[in-house]
This record gives C-alpha cells, sequence and structure tokens, in this order.
C-alpha cells in the first residue's frame, strides 16, 4: 500500500515545483482542496490527497502560499444559508425535544470546510508539523491580508487542542542526546545565544539542567525548553553563569535553581500557552532529584526597557543621569567603576519603576508593558531583585541597559500571587524592588 500511495502521490505532485500562480493553478487547488474537505474516496484517498496537497503549498514561493491560504479562507467557510436555517430553528425548538438535534445540527453547520481540511493534513505523515509551519506563514502574512484572520483563528483552536499540556512529553536533555537534537538547542536558543559546541556541554554539565516539552507527532522537535543553574544563591550574572571556565559547582550545595533561559521555539505556536506547565514540571522534577532545593528563581532579561526609555527619556532625567540612551547602550561607561556604581544605581530605580507602572493595553485590564514579566508575575513569580549589568553582551546593552531581573518562585504564594495578578494587576513585589521604584521624592 505504502509503494501505491508514494506513486499516487507523485503522480498528483509532478516532478517540478511552483514558484508562481494563475488562474488555472488555483482552479486546480479549488478542486482538490474541495475533494480534500468532502473527503470523497474514502480514508486513503483523502490521505493521498493531504498529502498532494500539503507538498503543492510547500513548493510555493511566498506569493504563491498566500493565494494558496486566502483561498482556504475566503472559500471555504460555513455556508452562511445553513447557518441561518439552523439557528433559526434552533431559536424555534429552545425548550422542546427537539432543542438537543436543533443544537447539534447548528453546532454542523458553524464547522467550516477549512476545519476539515485542516484535520485532512493531520492525519498525514509529519502532517502536525506542516501545520505548524503553516500557522508561522499566516501570522507572517495576516497583517498585511486581514481576510486570513479565520483560517488563523480556526487554526490556533485546532493547535491547542493537539497541543495540549496533558499530550506533552516533558524531556531531559543531556550532552548524550542525539547530536541533531542538540543541534535544533543551538538553533532554538532565544534568549542567550549558544556561541558553541564548548558553550553548550556547559550548560549541560553535572551542575545544570535543560528541560523540553516534545508532542508524539514531533519527537524530535523541542516546543519549548528551558535551561537550569544549580546553585546556593540568587544569580546577579549572566556572565558569570554562561563562564565556560568556571568550576563546575558542587550540586550537593545547591539549595537554589537559577532559570536563566525559556526558549519557544516554534513561531506556529504563538498564543498556545505551556510555559507556565513547564516551569512547574520542572520544579517537580527537580525537587525529587534534590531534596534540598528550597528557592527557584529566574534570572531574566527586560526586553522593553530601552524602547519604553526611548518613549519615556524623562524617566533618565529624573535621575540625573548625563548620559544619553544611545551612550547607555553603547556601555562605554561600564568601564569607569565609579561611573559605574553610580548609573548602575540609577538604572535599578529606573527598571523598577518600568516594571511596577509600564502597562499595555487598554481599559481597566492593564498589564505589565514587559512580555518576560507578564508571564513570571502570570505565574505566581515576585520581582525580587534587580541586578544592574546582569547582562553586559551588546544584546543585553541593546535591549535593557544591562539590568537583569530575579524573578521569585516561592511555592506557598504561587497561587495567591497568580490570583492577586489576575483579578486586581496586583504585581507582587520585594521590600527592596519597592524601595526603588518609589518616585524620587517621595518621604513614604
Amino acid at each position: 500500500m505504502a509503494e501505491g500511495l508514494v506513486r499516487r502521490l507523485k503522480a498528483i505532485v509532478g516532478a517540478g515545483g511552483t514558484a508562481s500562480t494563475g488562474p488555472k493553478l488555483v482552479g486546480d487547488w479549488r478542486r482538490q482542496l474541495r475533494e480534500c474537505a468532502d473527503a470523497r474516496g474514502g480514508e486513503v484517498s483523502a490521505r493521498v490527497r493531504a498529502a498532494a496537497l500539503a507538498q503543492t503549498y510547500l513548493q510555493l514561493d511566498d506569493a504563491g502560499r498566500k493565494a494558496f491560504l486566502k483561498l482556504i479562507a475566503l472559500e471555504f467557510g460555513p455556508d452562511p444559508a445553513r447557518v441561518a436555517t439552523a439557528h433559526a430553528a434552533y431559536q424555534a425548538a429552545v425548550g422542546g425535544e427537539a432543542q438537543w438535534d436543533a443544537e447539534a445540527e447548528l453546532r454542523a453547520a458553524l464547522r467550516s470546510a477549512r476545519i476539515r481540511i485542516l484535520t485532512q493534513f493531520n492525519a498525514i505523515p509529519q502532517g502536525v508539523k506542516f501545520l505548524v509551519d503553516l500557522r508561522a506563514d499566516l501570522l507572517r502574512y495576516i497583517d498585511d491580508e486581514p481576510g486570513l484572520a479565520p483560517l488563523d483563528r480556526e487554526l490556533e483552536s485546532r493547535l491547542a487542542a493537539w497541543f495540549d499540556v496533558g499530550f506533552l512529553e516533558l524531556q531531559r536533555i543531556t550532552w548524550n542526546s542525539p547530536a541533531a537534537l542538540l543541534e535544533k538547542l543551538i538553533q532554538y536558543e532565544a534568549v542567550h545565544a549558544i556561541r558553541s559546541w564548548t558553550d553548550l556541554k556547559n550548560r549541560l554539565d553535572s551542575d545544570r539542567r535543560l528541560y523540553a516539552f516534545f508532542h508524539p507527532r514531533m519527537p524530535m522537535e523541542p516546543l519549548i525548553f528551558v535551561e537550569v543553574a544549580l546553585t546556593n544563591q540568587l544569580a546577579d550574572s549572566i556572565q558569570a553563569l554562561l563562564d565556560e571556565n568556571a568550576p563546575v559547582f558542587d550540586v550537593r550545595r545547591a539549595d537554589t535553581a537559577i532559570f536563566y533561559s525559556i526558549s519557544n521555539t516554534q513561531s506556529g505556536l504563538r498564543g498556545v500557552s505551556f510555559g507556565s506547565f513547564l516551569l512547574k514540571r520542572v520544579i517537580d522534577d527537580l525537587c525529587r532529584d534534590f531534596p534540598k532545593l528550597r528557592h527557584f528563581a529566574t534570572l531574566s532579561p527586560l526586553p522593553g526597557l530601552a524602547a519604553w526609555l526611548r518613549e519615556h527619556p524623562s524617566e533618565l532625567a529624573v535621575q540625573g543621569l548625563e548620559l544619553g540612551l544611545a551612550e547607555l547602550v553603547a556601555g562605554g561607561w561600564a568601564a569607569d567603576a565609579a561611573a559605574a556604581r553610580r548609573i548602575n544605581e540609577a538604572l535599578a530605580e529606573v527598571a523598577a519603576r518600568y516594571l511596577t507602572q509600564a502597562k499595555a493595553g487598554r481599559g481597566d485590564g492593564l498589564l505589565p508593558l514587559d512580555p518576560v514579566a507578564r508571564f513570571h508575575l502570570g505565574n505566581g513569580a515576585t520581582v525580587e531583585r534587580i541586578n544592574p549589568l546582569g547582562d553586559n553582551s551588546a544584546k543585553g546593552l541593546r535591549q535593557s541597559l544591562g539590568v537583569m531581573v530575579n524573578y521569585l518562585y516561592e511555592l506557598d504564594a504561587l497561587e495567591q500571587n497568580v490570583e492577586n495578578f489576575a483579578c486586581e494587576g496586583t504585581i507582587a513585589t520585594s521590600a527592596a524592588v519597592r524601595r526603588l521604584a518609589r518616585p524620587k521624592n517621595s518621604g513614604t
């Protein structure tokens, strides 16, 4: 059967690639998509047809892919007449014996042909990965093509169901993991670039842990991974944590786990959240392996700080800083110990106000502007400490003037912090951070 499947696939796809669109080609897509949505010819034929369409899509250039997706989005939605009829029948049946049958018919009428097509793609080999990558394309196009929004919403809903945390597998990755997987870690690391194999080996040493979530249908594709350092104190410098020449810490002395990098790897899963579940699972795993661990914290960047200061330059002036933002980003001041001490004190206060006062959104549901802060605060963490020059790399200076933050995960306070943050927007902070965030001339 497999050989016949391949022959039929080749016959449909043909030998050459497609880089442009035309009326005949779009007509062929429309016919194949309709056959795919109707599942004509049985399950095997449907899979062959879906595989052929997937191969066709992969051979298209950007313009062709955009046209293909627009065709699905605009021509394969619910039938408005069927929806109207089903809705009227449901309204008439409410409270009667026919209500539940009418509800089922309304639900069926609202189920678009787009969903049936996406489900057919899911059934082919590598179909889940294909759909994740297809959504990544959708997200690139959607700003210029708002008509793609219905397809994106339906695909995001499908992916959220298929990638429910209950289906995901937590794995610890070590230096002995397959080389192909280790290469993907290097490729996907989004916070602190892995510079070499030596750098990666250092991050996988005995005083380190690296965990990732995997989906059974994507066994060699980490969805999200977290890097952990085992220490006996809060870390205040990413340079020190990533120093390849530093001695390996004796994990028997460890009472603190530092999460210093969390990387989402699949842009097509934007909006599908499982980062908070990853941290909870990792904490459980670490507690089992290291019963002496008492503290769980991050060493996190503030990726929006410099951009916020460009919009609010007066924040620097309030501190009496003579250097402008461009000079602070350049970082030359860090070589002068006296100047660095004075500037770091001011930047700590600026960062504290940014974390506690800069908000995004509209109305009463304002959230912290910084995306990393939103993530950790939403998971119940506390803003524990501000670390000036915690990251003196070019990227660290460019994004946050070198400032980093420790978010502390106090296990007994997580649920209350989550509730306070979700219901009232309360940001949990340590006393030290609250002092830094006070207005310059405040006596309180």
